[in-house]
């Protein structure tokens, strides 16, 4: 008989020992796996941008996208916006005006360079902070923007603007090619 008792004070203290562990996994601060997101890029100091605000300014046609296949369509439906543009003005300080994430407040929007080659339209500061958007490719036409808060971009999606005929002019038969931006 004492062998078995042996026996069952060790199990039982296996037993106890597994319990305090999954009690301990239990309590621990650490997030489930899918609730971690991914660090946001870090913002740096602003340099000039390669692009101007006057290369900015004007009448857009605006979709947005969520997943890279549905690029091409979206820009032909923003192309089919130009009835209702969206209006980049200059802004009093040389800056474009356009609206932020979750704003009916235009606001005066700088075009900011970044040391890594990217560019960038945001509030005054650093380059790639939280409410910059990335211009992810602008070739004059078509201009595609991505929000670097993954929170804002996960809501709106990479917005593609395509430039309007100016008022009063007919729009050219040809429609241009739309080339994917890069991934």
């Amino acid at each position: 008989m004492s062998v078995l008792r042996l026996h069952i004070c060790a199990v039982a203290a296996l037993v106890a020992t597994l319990a305090a562990l999954a009690l301990a996994a239990c309590t621990s601060n650490t997030p489930p796996l899918e609730q971690t997101a991914a660090p946001a890029p870090m913002a740096q100091p602003a340099i000039p941008s390669q692009y101007r605000p006057e290369e900015v300014v004007g009448r857009w046609g605006y979709g947005a996208f969520h997943k890279q296949e549905d690029y091409a369509r979206t820009a032909a439906a923003a192309r089919g916006q130009c009835g209702q543009p969206v209006e980049i003005t200059r802004g009093a300080s040389g800056g474009v005006m356009m609206y932020l994430a979750d704003s009916a407040q235009l606001q005066e929007l700088q075009l900011k360079g970044s040391t890594n080659g990217k560019n960038y339209i945001g509030p005054p500061g650093n380059a790639g902070g939280p409410q910059d958007r990335e211009m992810v490719s602008f070739d004059g036409r078509t201009m595609v923007l991505r929000w670097m808060d993954p929170e804002v971009a996960g809501r709106y999606g990479t917005g593609v603007y395509v430039r309007c005929a100016p008022e009063g002019m007919a729009r050219a038969g040809a429609k241009p090619a739309i080339k994917p931006p890069p991934q």
